[in-house]
Parts: C-alpha cells; structure tokens; sequence
C-alpha cells in the first residue's frame, strides 16, 4: 500500500507537535548540558547527573526547567521551519518530487541532494533558533553563577593582591542575591542597548553548528529509515512504508549521530551567547577567538563538554518526532478543524 503525501500544514503541525513534547520531556538534561559547557574555572558541578541534583537542592524541580518558557514557545516555529524546509528542499531536489511521510524523501535522491537539503533546512532554522537560544541561556546558566558566588568567595579572599578594605560591606549588599533574570527583562535590555542585532549575537556560530548536524541527520535518517525495503530487482520499495520501530530508531540513532559530531561547535556557540560570565572566566570577541582560547587554557576535551547530555536531548528530541508523523497528529488535527 503506498504512503500519502502529507500536506505543508500537516507537516508544520507535527514539527510543532513533537517539538513541544520533547522539549518538556528533555529540557532538564539541556539545563544540564548548558551549564557545564560554561563551566570554565571553578567546577560547580561534576557531571550531569551531579548538576542535575544540586539544582533541584538549590532552586527546587522547577529550577531544571529554567528557561524552558521560551522554548516552549519558539520551538515550535523552529522545528516547523526546520522539518518543513527539509522536505521543501528533498522535493525540489529529487528526480520526481515524491515524499514519503516521516520527513524523508524517496530513495531516488541522490546523496548529494539529501546533504544540500539538510543544510538548507539548517540555514532556514536559525532565524528563529538564535534568539531562541540567546535568550535560553542566560536563564539556564543564572543558577549556575548563583552557585558559584559562595565558591569564588574563599578563593578570591585567598588570593594575592591588594589588602582589603578595612569598611566591611552593609549587610545588605552581602545577603541580598541578584535579581532572577527574566526572558522579558533580557529581550528589552537587549533591544534598547544592542538593537535587534543582540538577540541575533552568536548567528554565526548558530548556523555553524545547525548546518552541519541538518547535513548530517537528515541523509542519515533517510537511510537508516530505509534500510530492509528493498524490491527484487535490488531498489529500495518506495511504496513501502518502514514500521514504527524502525523510523524511530532511526530517528534516535541519526539524532545521536548528528548531536555529538557538532558538539565542539555547540561549545563555542554556547560560550559566545553568554552574557555574564563568573570569576575568572574568559570573554570572547568571536569563533576564533573562542576556539583559541579555549584550545589554549582549557584543552582539547573541553570541546566535548556536554556530548553525553547533547545526545540524550537530541535522540528523544527525534525519536518523538518519529512518533508524532507515524501517529499522523498534524492530519488528525487538520481533519478535526476541516
């Protein structure tokens, strides 16, 4: 039996619809991922699974989900523009502009073809996705720099330098804590001192990092998702369509895949979007600024800070994407209001 071909709306609609499910089910472990890519001098936290507890100690549950408003709200335009563009692109691209339904196209593109869609849908994405991580960040990473006061403390007090001051600080200024950030609050901040171009700081290494994982998770899930549906004279069945488990599988294993291969990438585009930096840790003026001087006082496995978080966000982040188009969520809806 052949596969339907899934409407523009249908499309935008399951992107939206598994972007937003994900994101509530992973957005802890990005919280995580986040504040240990920033990690640069004093090391609040040892690992995932070490920052994660000292966040729900320090800021309750909901502080994991620091920042996850905005993503919440932006994802779905991103994962739409995202998954639509790609198979935009795989239409215009193959030989006869035929779409199976689970985003991929059929087989009959060429490898050339799927890497070129993939990375225009990587270069559509950003438009959205940069503000949406600009602003994402400085909510996640606050509770990292609260944490990390009452360490730097001791050290500074500790360390070489002028005699302190002999008039101790009010009381007040000691116990009262920065005021908590707001997506609000930073966007206006960052629209009246920098225009719109400060919500778009870091675009360049955003589209460094999303063009390379679109090249590569898109060709890659389109033939794991193929993989078994071939016919007798050799060619891949496109009248086939691949069982539930095999779509998400691929969609996890390309997921995985793509996450780690640009996590280096995902490091500097981190450290650049950041705004407030703790003690001792670097500023940067750009990419190669960044890389260099991270190369030079961090090392080289400072570059893969967080690819264990970033696989476990972006393989389920995938995986439910899968779930979502063979569920047929987007025509449901459409067949609900229509």
């Amino acid at each position: 039996m052949g596969e339907k071909k899934v409407s523009l709306p249908a499309k935008l609609i399951n992107g939206g619809v598994a972007g937003l499910v994900g994101v509530t089910c992973v957005f802890p472990i990005d919280l995580a991922k986040t504040r240990l890519q920033n990690q640069q001098g004093i090391q609040v936290y040892k690992g995932m699974l070490d920052c994660l507890a000292k966040t729900v100690r320090s800021e309750g549950y909901f502080g994991c989900y620091r920042g996850a408003a905005v993503n919440l709200t932006l994802v779905t335009p991103e994962k739409a523009i995202k998954l639509a563009a790609n198979d935009v692109f795989r239409q215009k691209l193959s030989k006869d502009g035929l779409i199976c339904q689970n985003f991929s196209v059929l087989w009959k593109l060429p490898l050339w073809g799927e890497v070129l869609a993939g990375c225009g849908a990587g270069t559509c994405q950003v438009v959205v996705t940069t503000p949406m991580e600009m602003l994402k960040i400085q909510l996640q990473d606050a509770g990292r720099l609260a944490a990390q006061r009452p360490m730097a403390a001791p050290a500074q007090a500790a360390a070489p330098g002028p005699a302190p001051s002999l008039v101790a600080p009010s009381s007040q200024a000691q116990s009262t804590p920065p005021p908590r950030p707001s997506a609000t609050g930073i966007t206006m901040e960052l629209l009246k001192t920098r225009g719109l171009a400060g919500l778009y700081r870091g675009v360049g290494a955003t589209l460094m990092r999303d063009v390379p994982f679109s090249m590569i998770y898109f060709p890659l899930f389109a033939n794991l998702n193929a993989l078994g549906r071939e016919s007798a004279s050799g060619q891949a069945d496109v009248q086939a369509r691949a069982p539930f488990w095999q779509s998400f599988v691929a969609g996890c294993s390309a997921g995985s895949v793509a996450a780690v291969a640009v996590t280096p990438l995902d490091v500097i585009k981190t450290r650049l979007q950041t705004l407030q930096k703790g003690a001792g840790e670097d500023t940067y003026r750009g990419i190669l600024d960044c890389t260099t001087r991270i190369m030079r006082r961090e090392g080289p496995s400072a570059f893969l800070k967080g690819a264990t978080c970033r696989a476990l966000v972006i393989a389920p982040l995938f995986g439910i994407a899968q779930g979502v188009y063979f569920l047929g969520v987007g025509e449901t809806v459409l067949g609900l209001l229509g």
